[in-house]
């Protein structure tokens, strides 16, 4: 069976295509037949070996991929919300050579649910785990409606989400973008949009002097943006950084791992899909040969929306 991954860690040109064992869907488990899978900044993290250490398999080949979209072929003994037949997404916690750049892959039944209606397989696939983040960021800040949420990164995929779906659960957002991205984020429903830049902080302070009541930092800046919340506010991380201890800000590094089977909270996703609450965005579909072309063109920056891959 092939997938797309590496057999030496390295940069974008180490991806390539391997062969990997058939698996079948055990009990609770779910077998699907992939046709898109979506390509994020943690897949590039892998390729380079960030991961190794705290993988435990310690064999090649590493295959990345974090979210997927295509039917089941396969349901396990306890699995009945999904049937052979159904066109599904899913999120996917890589180990080894299990993970989404592969055409057929074994989930926990939990990890699967319905693709949106009306969504293509390449449209789904950039749903599950970028959207699920941005919930459990979210969920873990527990912000009540009317308080201030700010969004860095909003013109990314994880903030993007985190935008939409603070302003359906009634928060007032202000988000970064640059010149560029402005209108973007604001059609995404940002109310406030302030330039990006190592300063945003400043910039949130701006038109908000007290503080900002969370904050999701989707650009990834940690300490720069922690002077934009208010003191006792919430932050909410999502490379595992846990602030300074200053100020008793409550800051949640965000780990869609520990929610991968939430399976009600990425159904509500999907419902949000459907319902037009959020918004799939896609910006090229590639073949899994060109898996390290994905690669390169994600490293050059810029990019709006998601790469996917297709088998």
């Amino acid at each position: 069976m092939r997938a797309a991954g590496v057999t030496e860690f390295g940069g974008p040109e180490a991806l390539h295509i391997v062969e990997v064992p058939e698996e079948h869907a055990g009990p609770g488990q779910v077998r699907l037949r992939v046709s898109a899978a979506t390509v994020n900044p943690t897949d590039t993290y892998l390729v380079l070996g960030v991961y190794a250490d705290r993988d435990p398999v310690k064999n090649p080949p590493w295959v990345p991929g974090m979210d997927v979209a295509g039917v089941v072929d396969e349901v396990g003994e306890g699995v009945e919300h999904v049937v052979v037949g159904d066109a599904v997404m899913g999120v996917v916690v890589p180990s080894g050579a299990h993970g989404g750049y592969r055409e057929s892959l074994v989930l926990p039944g939990d990890s699967v649910v319905h693709a949106p209606k009306n969504a293509t397989d390449v449209e789904a696939a950039t749903l599950p785990m970028n959207a699920l983040t941005a919930r459990f960021s979210l969920d873990l800040m527990g912000l009540r409606p009317g308080q201030v949420l700010a969004v860095t990164g909003a013109a990314g995929a994880y903030g993007g989400y985190v935008v939409q779906l603070a302003k359906a659960d009634g928060l007032t957002v202000v988000a970064d973008a640059s010149q560029a991205d402005e209108q973007l984020v604001r059609d995404l429903g940002a109310d406030v949009v302030v330039r990006r830049g190592d300063d945003v902080a400043a910039r949130i302070r701006e038109r908000f002097p007290d503080g900002v009541d969370g904050l999701a930092d989707g650009a990834v800046q940690d300490a720069l943006v922690l002077p934009a919340v208010r003191d006792g506010g919430a932050v909410a991380t999502v490379r595992g950084y846990r602030g300074d201890g200053q100020r008793d800000l409550r800051v949640f590094p965000t780990l869609v791992r520990k929610v991968a089977q939430d399976r009600a909270a990425l159904d509500r996703l999907r419902q949000q899909a459907e319902d037009g609450v959020v918004t799939l965005r896609v910006n090229r579909a590639l073949p899994a040969e060109e898996a390290a072309e994905a690669h390169r063109l994600l490293a050059g920056g810029g990019i709006r929306g998601r790469l996917v891959l297709t088998f």
